[in-house]
């Protein structure tokens, strides 16, 4: 079942046309490592994207390779390279939501996509474009066909969803998948956030905005298998970051307990005046500890919505930092600047 607000189709691409749509898009891509694919995964996307929309940007984030890929990426956005290209090299690894919130926040479209090219398909853009050129704000697709997963991550990734729902009402996995093109109004309401990077995750699904959900089925190009521990702190910081479910939940089991040790030391106090044959010394530990239990329960009461309120407003430093930037030597936008349209111009005639 899809929540209100939120369309769901499966999608042939083979039986969907290529529209085009006058519109300035971003795309971006986060990579990593991947010095022998990129020249042709890239090259894919220019091609697509230059019969798709009128201008386009294709942004690059390298997520801190160890490998050639940065020099090939410079080489790509080089004369005779591709244009339109948009590098941004990261000093260290951070999380995929991270490195992706480094390409929205520079993107300069009208709609940008953020897209996984070993997991997603740029083809799929003309059906999410059709839907955001409609009035849709966020329009998110799911590839039914998935790269391979260990059964560790299969449990921890169903365990995770199990827990976001019950706390936001959000699943995360089917409502908000990471294929997603979004509309300006949304990025900048996301760029309000006191900590954008992760409100992005789960704010395009949650702050009330027209959305749209679509299934397709591509062969993904990625083959490893995903581990447990690539995403097992990105899935915990998530849980804790953007609800406040797990210290809520703090928060109650602090109240039980409080209430819990005052109904037992009420327990004792009645043992003790309606019973004459108690052990000596019993009444008075039993009320000593469980008073004690009683105001560690309120300290870790009011420490837990300290806590909830505190993270609310708390100030962190840059999750991210660019090592580099460099831009294709051939912009098709900046092609079209000081250009003037003497098609429909009045012919002028001069007299002595």
């Amino acid at each position: 079942m899809t929540p209100q607000g939120v369309a769901s189709r499966p999608i042939n691409l083979e039986t969907d046309s290529m529209a085009f749509f006058p519109l300035f898009l971003s795309v971006v891509y986060v990579v990593r490592n991947q010095e022998s694919t990129l020249p042709d995964i890239l090259q894919r996307a220019t091609e697509t994207l230059q019969g798709l929309v009128s201008d386009y940007e294709l942004i690059v984030v390298d997520n801190a390779s160890e490998d050639g890929s940065v020099a090939v990426l410079e080489r790509l956005t080089q004369r005779g390279g591709l244009p339109n290209l948009q590098v941004y090299v990261l000093t260290k690894e951070v999380e995929s939501d991270t490195a992706s919130w480094v390409g929205l926040e520079n993107a300069l479209g009208d709609f940008v996509a953020v897209i996984d090219p070993f997991e997603d398909d740029i083809a799929f853009l003309p059906q999410m474009l059709d839907h955001a050129a409609s009035g849709t704000d966020v329009v998110f697709a799911q590839n039914r066909m998935r790269p391979p997963r260990s059964l560790a991550y299969r449990c921890a990734y169903s365990a995770f969803n199990f827990l976001y729902k019950r706390f936001s009402g959000i699943h995360l996995s089917r409502e908000a998948p990471l294929y997603r093109l979004l509309s300006r109004r949304v990025i900048n309401f996301i760029l309000r956030h006191p900590h954008p990077a992760m409100a992005y995750r789960h704010l395009p699904a949650t702050a009330g905005f027209t959305r749209t959900r679509l299934d397709y089925s591509t062969p993904p190009l990625a083959t490893t298998p995903k581990r447990l521990s690539e995403s097992l702190d990105r899935g915990m910081r998530l849980l804790v970051s953007t609800t406040r479910g797990p210290m809520r939940l703090v928060s109650m089991l602090s109240l039980f307990g409080a209430i819990a040790n005052l109904v037992y030391s009420i327990y004792v106090v009645a043992v003790a005046l309606f019973h004459s044959h108690v052990e000596p010394g019993w009444v008075s530990l039993s009320l000593q500890q469980s008073g004690m239990f009683f105001l560690i329960s309120l300290v870790l009461l009011v420490l837990g919505e300290y806590i909830a309120q505190l993270a609310r407003f708390s100030t962190e430093g840059p999750l991210y930092h660019i090592a580099q930037e460099f831009t294709s030597a051939d912009l098709s936008r900046k092609q079209r600047l000081n250009v003037e349209d003497v098609s429909h111009s009045t012919p002028v005639s001069f007299k002595e």
